[in-house]
């Protein structure tokens, strides 16, 4: 037997030299809260109290993993994003504050809309889509995704918000034509696609690099914009007039993105940084 007094210390002494004392703090809080079910408030109230010998086991097969480095949203197969609980798994990007931005900003755009059609190009989760779904009520939400497994994840995440999105399978790299329920053209197109150079992976956390799909996260160096040039082109055929197409991008292609979007006639082109100042955002309108 461990109080939860016992079980911090013993998070804090496994994983002290893999992260820092904040991050370690926040491990403990989210694997108490799953494998206990209590908030981090219950928590701090339970110094004293013993866990049951089903919790430790349970705790240390998390500390365990994290020992391997294996991102915590994995570990415990769910986190949240605007607000909302998401499953994730192997299959799909862990969702980021990057991507609650641009849905913010798609949002507030769109709130006072009323017969919405939006896409999500590249829905992995579903995060994008779902969040959509449950903040613009009046909007018919549509995802698309190479992988089956994540359009599967994305259909269980809508389920688990309580909201609809249809799903459809489909590589954006290709030129044939998405079967769609319907004869649809779109107000809103939006995607996160891959946009980090293979060049840059060695930048990376060894947690991103090791266990979130390279599928979602990388492109050649030699063609970076790959997937903004095939989902502008799409745009092309399936956005209304004055729709508005809005992507995330790597902060490094920022100038060549607009320059891409104004080459295929895109109009009133916004740039725009997150919260930690670097270029993250675009809008463009057909």
């Amino acid at each position: 037997m461990a109080t939860f007094s016992e079980v911090e210390y013993y998070f804090h002494s496994q994983l002290s030299e893999l992260y820092d004392k904040v991050e370690i703090q926040n491990f403990y809080f989210l694997s108490c809260e799953q494998v206990v079910g209590l908030t981090r408030m219950q928590v701090q109230l339970s110094k004293e109290i013993s866990l049951e010998e089903t919790q430790l086991q349970k705790i240390y097969s998390i500390v365990n993993q994290l020992q391997k480095q294996q991102p915590i949203q994995y570990i415990l197969g769910e986190t949240e994003f605007y607000g909302l609980r998401f499953l994730v798994n192997e299959n799909v990007l862990i969702p980021r504050q990057e991507t609650e931005e641009l849905v913010h900003w798609i949002i507030q755009d769109f709130k006072n809309k009323t017969d919405l059609q939006i896409l999500d190009i590249g829905t992995g989760s579903g995060c994008i889509a779902v969040s959509l779904a449950k903040f613009l009520p009046l909007a018919k939400l549509h995802a698309m995704d190479i992988s089956q497994h994540a359009l599967e994840l994305a259909s269980e995440n809508a389920n688990r918000n309580s909201v609809s999105v249809l799903t459809y399978k489909y590589d954006i790299l290709k030129s044939n034509i998405p079967a769609f329920d319907e004869a649809v053209l779109f107000d809103c197109i939006v995607s996160n696609p891959p946009y980090i150079r293979a060049s840059e992976a060695e930048l990376m956390n060894q947690n991103v690099l090791h266990f979130e799909p390279h599928l979602a996260l990388f492109v050649t160096d030699e063609a970076p914009l790959l997937f903004y040039e095939s989902i502008a082109n799409f745009a092309q055929l399936y956005l209304k007039r004055d729709g508005a197409i809005y992507f995330e991008i790597n902060e490094a292609f920022g100038k060549e993105v607009v320059a891409l979007l104004e080459r295929k006639a895109f109009k009133e082109i916004v740039l725009k940084k997150d919260l930690n100042g670097k270029d993250r955002m675009i809008k463009a309108k057909k």
